[in-house]
């Protein structure tokens, strides 16, 4: 008797397409290594090109995903990183347009020497190969990510949010388009078409070995299940719990400029403060003019019992404040006994994130500076300028939290790996 196979299941099909294009996104990246900086260049700008072309397609998919996530009740934090407009799509085109004219990454000689053996030994930047990338809400991301990772000279497999499902669907033909107008691929940059969560768990396998590194852009949940489950070398972004100290040498007029706008620029970004620190000795003048500024500009505040007892529209501050990443208008406040207890402070509560100090004491910033664990540490400026852009790399995938390898805005060059080259002549090992 002859049997018959049995039918593909949804998750077989899953399986078989997902593992397709890591086998593609693999023949994309050596494509794209080899194709040489200028045609890279190309492909970002023609990337741009086509976005612009396609704007209101891309606003339409837009106001369609808005209206689903509003009728499902999103928080508002979530639905403004949603949220595109021709502004917004301008800055997205602009970004991509940055990214091509940044140098090139790729071949960058980044050391040179001749050790006693006599070889010629260079350091050199090379493309990490195959990124997959799975991101919430930023539909910015997509264009982002796509860009970035093709200036590094690496595929990349996108995976977005399903609540941003069809802007993503929107921005990633016009990269395909601009990727086709300089000679590439399409498969150099993929974008997961279905909503289905269980794309995300075949990503986390590897792929076959088809990735070489994933880089989680959202929520705790979300990075936290990417560090415990992936097969694959994970590139981190946990919270912005960023505090800013006002240190009793702050110019008061400084101090209230960098907390509001550290704070209320934009609430939803991972850059903005969630704490602010200001040193007991200035609390009583300064604090009231800072907390009636914030209050103004529609702030919550959540403070210490030292603080609410000069900002009586505060409500009291609990444990969970001080390590809460609010992404709403709610600010935590704290008075501290100097820089000691301010630098104690954050190295119990910070994420490893932003920290800024407001102050004109040379000895207390370098200090700060110096001893603050953080990817971005500031001196006198917002906690806001935590963004690839305002760092001249264009843009950027994220802010990696991580250690290793890349450590505060993740740009191009921060997505390449290195090789060492070696010229001898006819050396030997003894």
């Amino acid at each position: 008797m002859t049997r018959t196979a049995p039918a593909p299941t949804a998750d077989s099909a899953l399986e078989t397409e997902m593992s397709a294009m890591g086998r593609n996104a693999r023949a994309a990246a050596r494509a794209l290594a080899l194709a040489g900086p200028e045609t890279r260049t190309k492909a970002i700008a023609g990337m741009a090109s086509a976005l612009r072309a396609r704007a209101d397609q891309v606003l339409a998919a837009n106001v369609a995903d808005l209206d689903d996530a509003r009728a499902k009740g999103m928080a508002s934090a979530m639905m403004d990183r949603l949220a595109l407009d021709p502004k917004r799509l301008d800055g997205v085109i602009a970004a991509l347009e940055s990214i091509a004219a940044i140098p090139d990454p790729v071949g960058v000689e980044t050391a040179r020497w001749t050790p006693e053996n006599g070889l010629d030994i260079a350091r050199v930047r090379t493309p990490i190969g195959v990124l997959a990338i799975i991101y919430e809400s930023r539909p910015n991301v997509t264009a982002d990510a796509a860009a970035l990772a093709v200036r590094a000279g690496n595929a990349v497999i996108l995976r977005g949010g399903s609540e941003c499902l069809r802007s993503n669907l929107a921005i990633h033909a016009a990269l395909v388009e601009g990727l086709e107008s300089a000679g590439l691929s399409p498969d150099t940059v993929q974008i997961v078409t279905t909503r289905n969560r269980a794309a995300v768990g075949h990503i986390l396998t590897g792929l076959g070995g088809s990735i070489d590194l994933l880089i989680p852009r959202g929520g705790r949940s979300l990075v936290e299940r990417v560090k415990r489950e992936a097969r694959v070398a994970v590139l981190g972004h946990l919270e912005g719990v960023n505090h800013v100290y006002v240190h009793a040498s702050a110019d008061p007029d400084m101090a209230r400029a960098v907390a509001v706008n550290a704070k209320m620029r934009r609430v939803s970004v991972c850059g903005a403060a969630e704490t602010l620190l200001i040193d007991r000795a200035v609390a009583d003048a300064l604090l009231p003019l800072i907390a009636g500024d914030l209050i103004e500009a529609g702030c919550e505040l959540r403070a210490d019992p030292a603080a609410r007892a000069l900002i009586p529209a505060a409500t009291a501050a609990n444990d969970d404040d001080w390590s809460t990443e609010y992404l709403q208008p709610i600010l935590a406040v704290k008075v501290v006994d100097g820089l000691d207890a301010a630098l104690d402070h954050v190295a119990r509560y910070g994420s490893g994130h932003t920290e800024s100090i407001v102050a004109a004491d040379d000895a207390a910033i370098e200090r700060f500076l110096a001893e603050a664990d953080a990817g971005i540490v500031l001196a006198n400026a917002s906690t806001q300028f935590a963004d690839g852009g305002e760092f001249g790399f264009g843009g950027e995938i994220g802010i990696s939290t991580d250690r290793l390898h890349a450590r505060g805005p993740v740009g191009a060059e921060q997505l390449t790996s290195f090789k060492y080259v070696i010229r001898g002549k006819g050396q030997t090992r003894p």
